[in-house]
């Protein structure tokens, strides 16, 4: 199987919650040698924070506009509505693009999306180059996909509402299922005996022969990446996931709201109520900006489970309205108004 020339290679870049995914194509974008590059990011949540960090990478041949953002809901569960016409546009653009690059959601299931290439009108444009999949390598060498899983298995017993099966394992065996290459993020984090258990980990889960490439911070050459020309719509059939029999694949396993907080004075003092928060109350994910008192620049917050990193990453514009904004992820149920307090603390 090879991607005609005539169409425009796609790789997915799928992973759960936190696993490094806007990091990866961060990295990707800045090491692209000159190709010229689009990119489609999709939010799980209300208000879009991944893109706007791609916006900010600072690479000439990826300017603003090539850069779409789909929210609320992922791609597989609006191909018609958003994926399609996110495509179109990047179609039409001149010069013509040489790459897209698609961030799903951290809850999103590939399959679904790369059967989409398979429709009319869409096959004859673009192709599937190949599915990356992004894991948390800290996580799964303790044993967990995303965050304190130990706190959301007590959740699990205590609330009954709770689907027995477990959202958060099938998500994650789904995305590994339909990989071409997996990366397993954040390395630099873990010793021989923690890459050994997080790759055994990946391995159980994976149905035929595939790399695991270990990354730091997001690097990996983008040549090991990009150009797989493996046309996976023609093979995504022969991929097994447990949602195979489902015609349609709802998230009602999670809940994501949007915090609005004040000017904070003390990025260590946010970090350490985030952390609370997640520990608390079950978040798998936070992610956002926020407006430090006297600081031009803008803090990006990033948080899995209550492992949470903070930096400044540009400043602020002058048409901006410096706020702090924050997306919150659990499973369903999350208390909107317990995380709320915590955070506002």
């Amino acid at each position: 199987m090879t991607a005609s020339f005539d169409r425009v290679p796609c790789t997915v870049v799928t992973g759960f919650l936190g696993a490094g995914k806007t990091t990866l194509i961060r990295n990707l974008l800045q090491g692209s040698h000159g190709k010229r590059l689009a990119i489609i990011v999709n939010e799980f949540g209300d208000v879009g924070i991944d893109g706007e960090i791609l916006r900010n990478c600072g690479v000439e041949n990826c300017a603003d506009e090539d850069i779409v953002e789909l929210a609320n809901g992922c791609i597989c569960c609006t191909v018609a509505d958003d994926f399609v016409p996110a495509l179109d546009k990047i179609l039409a653009r001149e010069p013509r693009v040489d790459h897209i690059l698609i961030e799903t959601s951290g809850l999103a299931l590939p399959k679904p999306l790369v059967q989409a290439f398979q429709w009319p009108g869409v096959k004859n444009r673009v192709t599937v180059d190949g599915v990356i999949a992004v894991v948390d390598g800290p996580a799964l060498a303790a044993g967990e996909v995303t965050g304190d899983r130990e706190a959301l298995l007590r959740q699990r017993e205590a609330d009954r509402t709770i689907d027995h099966d477990d959202p958060v394992e099938e998500v994650f065996e789904d995305q590994v299922a339909c990989a071409d290459l997996v990366v397993l993020s954040k390395s630099d984090l873990l010793d021989d005996a923690g890459r050994s258990r997080a790759t055994a980990a990946i391995e159980a889960h994976l149905p035929r022969a595939v790399k695991i490439v270990a990354s730091a911070n997001g690097r990996i050459d983008a040549g090991a990446v990009l150009g797989l020309g493996l046309a996976v719509e023609d093979d995504i059939e022969n991929r097994k996931t447990h949602h195979d029999d489902e015609l349609d694949h709802e998230h009602d396993d999670f809940d994501s709201f949007v915090v609005e907080l004040p000017a904070i004075s003390d990025p260590a003092a946010l970090a350490q109520r985030v952390s609370a928060a997640a520990e608390a109350e079950n978040v798998l994910r936070l992610k956002g900006f926020a407006h430090v008192e006297g600081k031009p620049m803008r803090l990006l917050v990033q948080a899995v489970g209550p492992r949470v990193t903070h930096h400044y990453d540009r400043a602020w514009r002058p048409e901006e309205d410096r706020t702090t904004r924050l997306v919150v992820i659990g499973l369903k149920g999350l208390d909107r108004a317990a995380v709320e307090k915590l955070l506002a603390a």
